[in-house]
């Protein structure tokens, strides 16, 4: 017969009247007494006799409170569970073992009288749960039989219950998550009579809940028959795979369970993991450890449809959010879900979502932080663009949720242990949101004043901004400021600059030592070959920086040099440069700097059509290289390579670029020794038109260096050019200055005067009008002593050079075009170089003069100036047009 028939027969309606005084007098007594029972053994009938009396005055008045109730029960509950197995009891003393038995029997029949009777007492949700709470610890005991009772205790309450409770509970059954979870693990216990009994309590329960929904219903109700429908329903108990009998009871409970129940039911669940952990043997404790990996599998599948079947019909970003708020939290019982829901809010948050992801910590103690920021490093992970080219906001939502996550101090700890990893995740995604606009992130949304313009939201700033606050809670305030003070920061936004960002960042940390760079180092070691470009040009940013680190002795020389070697040959020249750096920091270690300088070649060629600023950046690290070759090269290819490198950026746009290669270019020759090859040779005398026309521009550093650098390729070729070749002086009132160089270079480089002219033709288009107008000199002054070699191609090409330039929008570079016509024009070549119809005054040889080469050393009378109006005048209808 079930507990459910016997428990009829344990009813009894004993009215004893008692005054309150007398009453709770007569309890504490009954408690003490029970209390001093040994714990060891049962060898009187004290505890049955006092749990009688107990059971008499129940049914007194008044009635108990709930703390009262809660701690008789408490007290009674210890002395009975905590009693040893009995056939231990039994082996200590064998001529007793019936009595034992009997009196043993006596006492649990005692105590379940007692449950019972205090439920009728107080027949409510809050005397059920005061009677049911004490009983819930023991029921995940390491000690099979302390398990056995408390099951069996709580299965005869319900019984109990059942038969005696009201048809109908407004407030709804109470602690049903935590009752049901402790249940359910017990139906996975080592111990088959405990799981069959466990279900069987699960069955009461469900029975309880249905007998609620119909009574609210209004329908006819007969328990016995409904308890005999739902075991079949329910059951059978199945000793092999109880699990499957887990499945089934998470399943059909789940109409019965509200978001604080499924809470509490997890709750319970994670209760069986510390006691199974516990249990005696290990076959035990993995079964109890699988009732419970079951029961949370189960409850999350289950309520993690249940969240996005409503999140999934809320459109509206801001009913989302609000929606969104009371499900996080509840985070513990479906963390994926909620971290999931949260990385689909619009961006930048408001308030409502920064709350949303504080809650995550705050208002849930049992939500596992780690957990959370494992789901966020992996958002973190993901590219902002998918392989179709589909915009994601989940890599920044994942930056904004950190970055609240982190505004929490006691969540600092767990951050620490992966920082390295958020760390170099983050800086990846900064160089993936360069230039990256994302569906949601125009502009604030909310948080702003009415009327108010909303701020634009930029996505990289918004990820940096991250990086930097990373840093701060993690105590390298130093970094930081330091970047500040160099605007690493802006750089690292910047799509040309993202590196030197990257790679301050770095090195800062270096510097100050911070406490995680062994860490980083061996993470950036296998990150190197991972992912795609910018991925693996962030990571070797960082990595190289780290090569001037101790630690570095330690790693295979294949991840270092091998590494920086392998990237010189690489197709981006961001990855040349970074590996220039990386090998010019190990080849301060003496140990490699042999196979540091056999590399020099294979750098140096790497950095032919490189853009400006990377050729800075790599000569400047190339120059501590070229430092250390004291000795005199047999070989000065490498040398010549570098100055091939260095002279295309002599007319680079960006001062910076112009005046660092010009000043590595004076370097390079500083090192250079005889003799003299034709290679070199040809390139030095490449770079003589070049120095003597950026020497005009009028940046007084460009010129400086500029001046420093021919006085050094003049000694180093013992070249006799002019002394005011060497000045800085503008041209325009030395323009004799400029025929005597134009005189030496063709006599004494005749064989590359058409060199000199194709340069000069060449930097008349720079953009800079004063290098256009000392060109335009130049050249005015050189084709005149190139007549016996001028072809007739060349010639026409200076011929529509000089006749563009006089329509130039600068003023004084078509008065000089002018001019630079009329010395090739008096110089013989009047016949072959057709005239517009307001030149035809030149034409008539009985009016004019033959101009010598310098107009400067005529008298006053016979300097024409009509060219100076006719420039002035093609200048004017220039502008017009």
């Amino acid at each position: 017969m079930t507990l459910v028939k016997n428990v009829i027969a344990l009813q009894k309606d004993q009215d004893m009247p008692e005054n309150e005084g007398e009453k709770k007098t007569m309890m504490k007594k009954m408690m003490r007494q029970i209390q001093e029972e040994p714990l060891d053994f049962l060898s009187s009938s004290t505890r049955q006799q006092a749990m009688i009396t107990m059971t008499q005055l129940s049914h007194s008045q008044p009635i108990l409170g709930v703390q009262e109730r809660f701690e008789l029960v408490n007290t009674c509950v210890k002395s009975v569970f905590s009693l040893p197995p009995v056939q231990v009891m039994q082996e200590k003393d064998k001529a007793k073992a019936e009595k034992i038995q009997i009196l043993y029997d006596q006492t649990l029949d005692a105590l379940q009288k007692l449950l019972n009777a205090l439920f009728v007492e107080d027949p409510t949700p809050a005397g059920l749960k005061s009677i049911l709470e004490p009983l819930g610890p023991w029921m995940n005991s390491g000690k099979a039989h302390e398990r056995a009772r408390a099951v069996n205790s709580n299965v005869s309450v319900l019984s109990h219950t059942l038969l005696t409770l009201p048809l109908y509970m407004p407030s709804g059954f109470p602690a049903l998550g935590l009752l049901l979870g402790r249940l359910t693990l017990r139906v996975g216990d080592p111990d088959e009579n405990i799981g069959r009994e466990a279900l069987d309590g699960i069955i009461i329960l469900y029975t309880i809940l249905e007998v609620q929904k119909r009574a609210r219903d209004k329908k006819e109700i007969n328990k016995m028959e409904l308890y005999e429908s739902n075991k079949r329903f329910l059951g059978p108990y199945n000793p092999v795979s109880p699990c499957q009998n887990i499945l089934r009871v998470i399943a059909e409970f789940g109409d019965f369970l509200g978001p604080q129940q499924v809470k509490d039911l997890l709750l319970a669940s994670l209760e069986g993991l510390k006691g199974g952990s516990e249990a005696q043997g290990k076959d035990s404790g993995e079964m109890m450890q699988l009732a419970s990996e079951v029961t949370l599998s189960s409850v999350l599948e289950w309520y993690r449809h249940r969240a996005l079947e409503v999140l999934g019909d809320i459109q509206e970003p801001r009913a989302r959010e609000v929606a969104l708020l009371p499900i996080s939290l509840l985070a513990s019982s479906f963390m994926t879900e909620v971290v999931v829901a949260l990385l689909m809010c619009p961006l930048p948050l408001d308030s409502n979502g920064a709350e949303m992801w504080r809650q995550l910590i705050l208002r849930k103690p049992g939500c596992d932080v780690q957990d959370l920021l494992d789901l966020l490093l992996a958002s973190l992970k993901e590219k902002p663009v998918s392989k179709k080219g589909r915009a994601s906001i989940v890599p920044l939502a994942a930056a904004s949720g950190l970055c609240e996550l982190l505004s929490v101090n006691s969540c600092l700890g767990r951050v620490r242990r992966i920082y390295p990893q958020l760390l170099l995740a983050l800086l990846i995604q900064v160089h993936y949101h360069i230039g990256l606009h994302l569906p949601g992130c125009l502009a604030s949304r909310m948080d702003i004043k009415k009327n108010a313009q909303p701020s634009v939201f930029i996505p990289v700033c918004w990820v940096v901004k991250v990086v930097k606050t990373l840093l701060l809670k993690m105590g390298c305030s130093y970094e930081a400021t330091l970047l500040d003070d160099q605007g690493g920061w802006e750089l690292m936004g910047q799509a040309e600059n993202h590196h030197r960002g990257v790679s301050m960042l770095a090195r800062a940390m270096v510097h100050y030592s911070c406490q995680e760079m062994c860490r980083i180092l061996y993470l950036l070691i296998p990150l190197l070959e991972r992912g795609d470009e910018k991925h693996k040009v962030t990571a070797t940013a960082f990595f190289v920086e780290l090569l001037q680190m101790e630690q570095v002795r330690r790693i295979p020389e294949e991840y270092s040099l091998g590494r920086m070697a392998e990237g010189l040959n690489h197709h981006n020249p961001v990855m040349k440069v970074l590996s220039i750096r990386g090998l010019v920091i190990l080849a301060r270690r003496t140990e490699k700097t042999a196979k540091v300088q056999a590399l020099i070649p294979s750098m140096v060629k790497g950095l032919k059509n490189v853009d400006g600023l990377l050729v800075m950046e790599a000569g400047h690290n190339l120059k501590t290289i070229f430092k250390g070759q004291d000795r005199k090269l047999n070989d000065s290819s490498v040398y010549v390579d570098m100055l091939q490198v260095l002279l295309p950026h002599f007319s680079d746009a960006r001062e910076d670029v112009r005046s660092s290669c010009i000043n590595l270019y004076g370097k390079v020759v500083q090192k250079l020794r005889s003799p003299c090859t034709p290679a070199l040779e040809e390139q030095l005398i490449s770079a003589l038109v070049p120095l003597l026309l950026t020497m005009q521009e009028g940046n007084t550093k460009v010129g400086q260096f500029c001046v420093k650098t021919l006085f050094r390729c003049s000694c180093f070729m013992a070249w006799e050019l002019p002394k005011r070749a060497y000045s800085r002086k503008p041209w325009d009132s030395q323009q004799q200055t400029v025929t005597k160089i134009c005189n030496y270079l063709v006599n004494t480089h005749r064989d590359r005067a058409f060199i000199f002219l194709g340069q000069s033709l060449e930097y008349a288009k720079n953009p800079r009008a004063s290098i256009r107008k000392c060109s335009v000199m130049f050249i005015g002054s050189l084709v005149p002593f190139m007549e016996s070699i001028m072809t007739e191609d060349r010639l026409n090409e200076v011929k529509t050079a000089l006749e563009n330039l006089r329509h130039d929008p600068e003023a004084s570079v078509c008065i000089y075009a002018a001019q630079a016509q009329d010395n090739i024009l008096a110089n013989g070549w009047r016949n072959s170089w057709p005239l517009s119809h307001e030149d035809s005054w030149v034409c008539d040889p009985a009016t004019t003069h033959r101009w010598s080469t310098s107009c400067e050393n005529l008298p006053t009378t016979h300097q024409r100036r009509s060219w100076i109006m006719q420039a002035l005048g093609s200048w004017t209808m220039s502008l017009k047009q």
